[in-house]
């Protein structure tokens, strides 16, 4: 699938390993705590309004539209850094959360604890 016509830096586009559907796998952080508060998606136009304004935008899969995070809850996210990771297929977006991440109210989407059973190293 071609990438869109978008503003972004070309150098910066020319390291990004899109799906096929032309995103890239946006991890969310939070500065103060390190929490990993989110997963969203993003394409070449959504990194650079993230980039441009400071404001973290995202691309809804289900809307199929760009969303900027806190525009109708409230619970914004300010943009600290953006990396791109080793080969270009995610990004770790930093951010100072105002108000919860999660669209159910929780601080972060990853709240349900998963039991893991394996091998256990001697104590």
């Amino acid at each position: 699938m071609p990438v869109p016509q978008s503003d972004l830096d070309p150098a910066i586009a020319a390291r990004l390993r899109r799906t096929a559907d032309g995103l890239v796998a946006a991890v969310v952080r939070e500065q103060s705590t390190g929490d990993v508060l989110m997963l969203a998606w993003m394409d070449d136009e959504a990194l650079h309004r993230t980039l441009t304004t400071g404001r973290a935008t995202y691309w809804s899969r289900s809307r199929q539209e760009y969303w900027v995070k806190g525009e109708t809850s409230g619970h914004h996210q300010l943009v600290r850094g953006v990396a791109v990771d080793c080969d270009g297929d995610a990004l770790l977006v930093t951010v100072e959360q105002v108000g919860a991440a999660c669209h159910t109210g929780a601080h972060t989407c990853f709240f349900t604890e998963l039991p893991v059973q394996g091998v256990k190293e001697d104590a």
